[in-house]
């Protein structure tokens, strides 16, 4: 995936930049970390500009957001209680819960859309519930842009300041988001097995 990835950005420019961040996105398997510390390392280079690369990036990055920001919006929240109704087994949660998550996302919602922005995997999903509990869209695209653009500064000076030894911290992201995906595997299996509706509401 590193050679697909320097490729394009090296034959696309800024452009392969922004196409890139906006599949991250879509596509979590595609890491922000290796995109932009390759931008990173191509400032340092002479190849490209920091701040045109904080631009793309982060503009890429809340396109790719807006797309599942929008298919939550799409489903709608009122859509949601004949599915959970039907299938709260398998999501272990009955609709109160989703009415509380909904009051919850209400009061925090921006804090989480900023916060996520720097957890692997979670960064993409938390976009799906902010469309789905009808987070006004400005706000939402407006903290996804401000979480990115922290993110991707981090990652971009570090390619600069690291160089093609940037590549190393490949050995402490990768098991690290390998772990957050099974740790969020096995917390689910376990509530699905443990988890029972309330009697009143069956």
């Amino acid at each position: 995936m590193t050679d697909w990835v320097l490729n394009l950005i090296d034959a696309g420019g800024y452009w392969g930049i922004f196409l890139l961040m906006v599949l991250e996105n879509i596509f979590p398997p595609i890491p922000s970390e290796l995109i932009m510390g390759i931008g990173g390392i191509r400032v340092g280079q002479g190849h490209m500009d920091m701040s045109l690369l904080l631009l793309v990036g982060t503009l890429g990055t809340t396109v790719g957001n807006y797309f599942w920001y929008m298919v939550g919006r799409l489903l709608g929240f009122e859509r949601l209680k004949p599915v959970v109704d039907r299938y709260g087994r398998w999501a272990t949660m009955e609709w109160k819960d989703v009415e509380a998550l909904d009051r919850l996302f209400e009061k925090y919602g921006q804090a989480a859309v900023f916060v996520f922005r720097f957890l692997p995997v979670f960064r993409t999903m938390i976009s799906l519930p902010a469309g789905l509990f009808r987070m006004g869209a400005i706000r939402f695209l407006l903290w996804t842009a401000a979480g990115a653009l922290v993110w991707n500064l981090v990652l971009a000076y570090a390619g600069y300041l690291l160089g093609y030894h940037f590549s190393e911290i490949d050995k402490y992201v990768g098991p690290v988001a390998t772990l957050c995906v099974v740790g969020a595997i096995v917390a689910y299996l376990w509530r699905l097995f443990t988890w029972k509706p309330t009697p009143n509401e069956r």
